[in-house]
């Protein structure tokens, strides 16, 4: 192959867009750097359980999206997010992509990359494809099974958590490269098997769309948020993030009413959230605004004090470097990160906010009324920080080249068998 051919990747990925997740950004960075794109997804219904408008069993099965092929499996959607609910919207996404997956791409491909924030079972089909093609594994793991599975207490049968085990070593010892979002995973990654020299750190960036920004007064948003001191969390509503100790936070701060708890996003926990805030009498000071295009994010963040993350405490998420902290970084505010290890270590090292421990509300209300009483150049000071913290780790076009360098170093289908 000369080196003018384009490199032909194909990109196995339970969600894409117009779902929302990092892999858009980069298929896109990858097309931007001569690679020939194909992704092989499902149906788009993440978060909200159904198909979006527009897309079905029969329609939308094929697109072209900025120059990149899109091919569409059939799979059952999520629906509430049940356990049942999701293991057969995982698995149907698995059984589809791994039987159709052959028949719909069938061109020769160079290199295969995996996307996996969850479930381990998108590596199935890329095992077929790779068996069929010959192409090579690159695998990007955003989630450790089966630690996820038990940290959010999916399952709890010691059987069903070895037999996934064996699963996810079968899946990792027939890869070629495996590529961590957080440098804590690399540990339970090798337990599996997999030699250190296979091994890369791939973080998440935030896509350059996260700027810091100022809005004018009459701007839309300006008039959907609160005065006061604004405390903002945009994400996921599950139980992962944990928001029965947000909610304990502000219950403990309801004599402070400048104070207000926004909530971006939506998720499996989003009813239970409008209970408990209606049980706790908090809704003068916590406002579920909603899902929102992911575009007017840095919008959102530029009006509030601070940005909150938050996770659950277990060993597993203290490995994690939430996606969402990259974004909080890039955008220039100070950062209220209530969790354990990478997440917080990041933001601390960083001096870009306060950390406190997972699953203690006292502390948080604390670092929430540190925050509200130092004056507005502290805060700027530690979204500049955070800003630097970004560029310096996280910079999405130093990232894709970093990945772009390593795909291009991995032996092809064609150098491996021809």
């Amino acid at each position: 192959m000369t080196k003018t051919t384009p490199l032909r990747l194909l990109v196995i990925s339970q969600y894409f867009w117009p779902e929302s997740f990092i892999i858009n950004d980069l298929v896109q960075g990858l097309g931007e750097r001569g690679f020939q794109v194909t992704v092989l997804t499902g149906i788009p219904n993440y978060p909200a359980g159904r198909f979006f408008p527009g897309y079905g069993l029969r329609v939308k099965r094929r697109e072209d999206w900025h120059g990149v092929r899109v091919i569409r499996v059939p799979q059952i959607p999520r629906g509430q997010g049940s356990g049942l609910g999701l293991a057969a919207n995982f698995l149907s996404f698995a059984l589809a992509a791994s039987l159709l997956g052959p028949l719909l791409c069938r061109e020769p491909y160079d290199l295969i990359l995996v996307f996996e924030p969850s479930p381990i079972t998108v590596g199935l089909p890329a095992l077929v494809m790779k068996k069929l093609s010959k192409a090579p594994i690159a695998f990007w793991v955003q989630d450790l099974w089966p630690e996820s599975l038990s940290a959010t207490g999916a399952v709890r049968s010691p059987w069903i958590l070895k037999q996934v085990e064996r699963l996810v070593r079968f899946i990792y010892r027939h890869c070629d490269l495996i590529l961590a979002q957080s440098q804590a995973f690399f540990p339970s990654i090798a337990s599996l098997g997999v030699p250190e020299e296979r091994l890369r750190y791939l973080p998440n960036f935030a896509e350059d769309l996260y700027q810091p920004m100022q809005l004018p007064p009459d701007a839309l948003e300006q008039a959907m948020l609160p005065k006061g001191f604004k405390v903002m969390f945009a994400g996921n509503l599950g139980k992962a993030q944990d928001f029965p100790t947000i909610l304990k936070a502000a219950a403990s701060l309801r004599d402070h009413p400048d104070i207000h708890w926004l909530i971006l996003g939506d998720g499996r926990q989003r009813a239970w959230i409008e209970e408990e805030i209606k049980a706790l009498g908090l809704q003068a000071s916590v406002h579920l605004l909603g899902r929102h295009p992911k575009e007017s994010m840095p919008r959102f963040f530029s009006l509030a004090d601070a940005l909150l993350v938050t996770l659950k405490k277990d060993p597993i998420f203290a490995l994690t470097i939430p996606a969402k902290v990259q974004a909080y970084l890039a955008c220039a505010k100070p950062i209220i990160a209530a969790l354990d290890g990478e997440g917080a270590r990041i933001v601390t090292e960083a001096k870009a906010g306060l950390a406190v421990p997972a699953e203690n509300p006292e502390a948080l209300a604390k670092a929430v009324l540190s925050l509200a009483a130092i004056d507005e150049g502290q805060r700027q000071a530690m979204g500049h920080n955070g800003r630097t913290c970004f560029a310096q780790n996280f910079d999405r076009t130093m990232l894709l080249d970093r990945l772009t360098g390593w795909l291009r170093a991995m032996p092809t289908a064609d150098q491996l068998h021809g």
